[in-house]
This record gives C-alpha cells, sequence and structure tokens, in this order.
C-alpha cells in the first residue's frame, strides 16, 4: 500500500473540498510532533475521488502519515519551505477559487468566513505539503532515467493492464486584458503617493505595507521582498530599484503586477534587498468592451484565413506565459500540450473545448489570469486525439515521467525503512486495522 500511497502526495491541495466541515474532530494518529485529525482523512477522501483516485479510509490515513513523516525528518534535516512560497501557494489556490465561485464575495458567502479566515485554516497544511514535496526532492535530487529504462519498464507490464489514454486535445488561447482608464490609475498612483508622505512624515513603512499592500506574499513581512539578483524580479520594479539610495522612497512604479511605492534597504554588488507596497486595480470592474471587440475583428480575419492563428498569438496575444508558444495551453500537472479531455480540465475550458471541432475558434470568452486579472480570450482546437492503450510510440513522455515516478517511489520507500525507526507514530485504536507502511 505504501507505493500507491506516495502518489497520493502529488494530488493538489486547497481545493474547495477541503472546505468541507464536519460534525465531530478527534486526533487519529500522532507522527513525531504532528497529529493527524479525522477531518484531514475525510477530506483527502474527498479530494482524491474529484481526482479519480479510489481511496479507502486506510490508504488516505497512510498518506496523510507519510506527509506527516517527510514533514517531521525534514525539520530534523533542516529542509525547508521558505514563507513566501506558502503564501505564494495560497494566492494561486485563492485565485482559482475565485475562478470556479465567481468572485470573493461568493467565496465568503459559501463558507461563511473571511478570506483570510479561510487562508489561515489552511495554511498550516498548504506549509506540511509544500515541506513534504520538498523533503521528496531531496530524497530523489538526481534521479533520472535512459530510454532503456524507460522501454524495459512499460515492457514489464502486462498488455492486457497497459492502461487507456482517454481523449486529449491541444488548445491554444489568445488573450487581451481589460485596460485601465486613466481615472482608475490615477486613483491607484494618489493612494500610493499618500502613503509615501505619510513613511515621509514619520509612519512606519512595514506597517503600512502591512495595512495597504496587496503583495500577499510579502505585506505580512511588512513588505520585505528579501534578497534578489539581478534580472529576478520585473524589470520596472528593479531598473527602479537598483537606482535608489539605502532607504530612498521611489515614486510610483508601474508593472505587470500592479503599482508599487519601492523601498531599497541595502544594495550588495548584483543583488539588492528592497521592500514595497503594491496595489493592485479592482480587475472585475475594467470594461470588457475594447478587448472583446479587438477580438471580434482579429477572430474574422483568423477565420478567413487571412491571418494564421499562431501569428496572431504572437502579434497581439496580452498572455506572457503562451505568446510565444503558438498560444499553447498546457498540462498543469505535466507540462504537456496534451490536455486530457475531461473534468480534470478546467470547467469553463472543458464544456467549451468538448463542443468544439478541430480547426475552429470560438467567439471572444471572458478570461481570468492565474494572478486575477481579466479579459477575453479566443479559444483554438489545434488536435484531438482518440482514446487508445498507451504506447512507447504515441506516449513516450507520460510513459517517462511513470518510470522516473517509479524509480523515485522505490528510493523513497527505501529512505522510509530506515526513517520509521527515528519517529515515534501512535494510531487510535479504530484505526488498527490500517497496517501503515506495508510495501
Amino acid at each position: 500500500m505504501l507505493k500507491k500511497v506516495l502518489l497520493l502526495l502529488l494530488l493538489p491541495f486547497l481545493g474547495h473540498s477541503q472546505m468541507v466541515g464536519v460534525n465531530l474532530d478527534k486526533i487519529i494518529a500522532k507522527v513525531d510532533n504532528y497529529y493527524i485529525l479525522r477531518s484531514e482523512v475525510e477530506q483527502l477522501l474527498v479530494r482524491s475521488q474529484q481526482q479519480g483516485q479510489a481511496l479507502d479510509k486506510c490508504q488516505a490515513l497512510e498518506s496523510l502519515a507519510v506527509q506527516k513523516l517527510l514533514v517531521a525528518k525534514a525539520e530534523i534535516d533542516s529542509v525547508i519551505v521558505e514563507p513566501v512560497m506558502v503564501e505564494n501557494q495560497l494566492d494561486a489556490r485563492m485565485a482559482e477559487m475565485v475562478r470556479i465561485y465567481g468572485n470573493e464575495q461568493n467565496i465568503v458567502e459559501q463558507f461563511n468566513k473571511s478570506l483570510e479566515a479561510l487562508k489561515s485554516e489552511v495554511r498550516k497544511q498548504v506549509s506540511e505539503q509544500l515541506t513534504a514535496q520538498q523533503m521528496q526532492e531531496t530524497i530523489t535530487e538526481g534521479l533520472t532515467v535512459t530510454p532503456y529504462e524507460v522501454k524495459k519498464f512499460i515492457n514489464a507490464i502486462p498488455k492486457d493492464s497497459l492502461p487507456t489514454i482517454p481523449s486529449e486535445v491541444e488548445v491554444g488561447q489568445l488573450v487581451r486584458l481589460a485596460k485601465l482608464t486613466v481615472a482608475q490609475k490615477g486613483d491607484l498612483i494618489l493612494k500610493l503617493n499618500d502613503i509615501k508622505k505619510r513613511i515621509q512624515a514619520g509612519e512606519k513603512f512595514e506597517e503600512l505595507a502591512e495595512e495597504f499592500s496587496e503583495d500577499q506574499g510579502s505585506k505580512t513581512y511588512g513588505g520585505d521582498l528579501g534578497w534578489a539578483k539581478r534580472g529576478q524580479m520585473v524589470p520596472q520594479f528593479e531598473a527602479t530599484a537598483m537606482k535608489l539610495k539605502p532607504n530612498e522612497l521611489s515614486d510610483v512604479v508601474e508593472s505587470d503586477f500592479g503599482f508599487h511605492l519601492i523601498q531599497l534597504l541595502e544594495l550588495r554588488g548584483q543583488e539588492y534587498h528592497a521592500r514595497h507596497i503594491l496595489l493592485r486595480p479592482e480587475y472585475s470592474r475594467l470594461d470588457m468592451t475594447d478587448a472583446t471587440n479587438f477580438l471580434d475583428s482579429l477572430r474574422n480575419f483568423i477565420v478567413m484565413d487571412s491571418i494564421k492563428f499562431e501569428n496572431a498569438v504572437a502579434q497581439f496575444s496580452e498572455d506572457d506565459a503562451t505568446q510565444y508558444t503558438g498560444g499553447s495551453l498546457t498540462d498543469p500537472n505535466t507540462g504537456s500540450y496534451k490536455m486530457a479531455l475531461d473534468l480534470s480540465m478546467e470547467p469553463n475550458l472543458y464544456f467549451t473545448v468538448d463542443t468544439m471541432k478541430v480547426g475552429s475558434v470560438t467567439k471572444p470568452l471572458p478570461y481570468r489570469s492565474p494572478d486575477g486579472k481579466t479579459g477575453m480570450r479566443l479559444l483554438y482546437l489545434k488536435k484531438k486525439y482518440s482514446p487508445h492503450t498507451i504506447n512507447i510510440n504515441d506516449d513516450y513522455e507520460k510513459i517517462r515521467e511513470f518510470a522516473l515516478m517509479n524509480k523515485r517511489n522505490v528510493e523513497i520507500e527505501k529512505w522510509f525503512g530506515d526513517a520509521i525507526k527515528e519517529v515515534y507514530i501512535k494510531i487510535d485504536p479504530d484505526y488498527n486495522v490500517c497496517r501503515l507502511f506495508e510495501q
């Protein structure tokens, strides 16, 4: 059972299913100084069902125990996940919830809690899972598979046991973002200039950052971004920060992330230490008219074959992640351009693509970027692949990933053999039927 539950550590977390409430909660296991609650097991069962995994309560418990064991050993071995990584993951998941529920107010009404309260509930859980993943990467660092190992792996599977690959699609998008009006931009600049005056009058930068900044990853730390190397930050931010003198405040700077007030703290060669206060526009209130009209006209040229979709993307798309790949979307789990055409896909995308013919282009559709920006997009169905039995000619990359995952699991199983001897584990009598960590 251990090999199977190792895979469960890769299940997405902080989805809306994790907010499922339970009437009675209790501690059902202790791994070193970490506890497992009954609610955690029940939530993992729900989440695994949504991901198409067939789990029972013992498998869910073992998956969580494995995670706690990894976290406990990470603490012993000083494997650390930076707080900013946790906050960024939380922000990404909350943005996903906004996409699912439509807006932040709908989330608040659904769970009867503020967004900060919801994030507070799962911050520790996210931190633990990121730490467990970091520990796994540390254990398996440097592992690779050769083409020979890939072939050996797939040939070892009986032909009647080979999995079926579901329908897959390659989809492109062309994005136009809603633009700020001069008045909206002016309001943000005015607000940041007022904050700058308050700092110059003696108020503390870090306190105002905690109060006003919309960079959730840094506001908790008074806007502190830590040390950054040249080329690490967006150009507009970096160019301004590196021109400042220590403790000097910048004028308002606009970047793709919003509007910044920057203070340089230290400069060390090609590295700098800065903090900022970020304000972002209310993207949900921006006017979509210009973006819609632009895409309507551009779609006509694409449909008439006056311009190829990929060329239109390169010239006109405002999505940095896909502009130079012909607009191609990727599977968030594998990074492949082939995406499974099923409910694991983003719902709005799935229900649109499922009705499209290869080569067709949609009319402009509402779009929300991973960082919360709004706009419109065209979708283009490039290719569609029929369900088929997995084979090395069509699915080499998938098989390579499976083979590498199997190799990593073997390495982690060896590690567990030693690790469980060093960590105290206690299970509630109600779960004694679960024989944890069997090979």
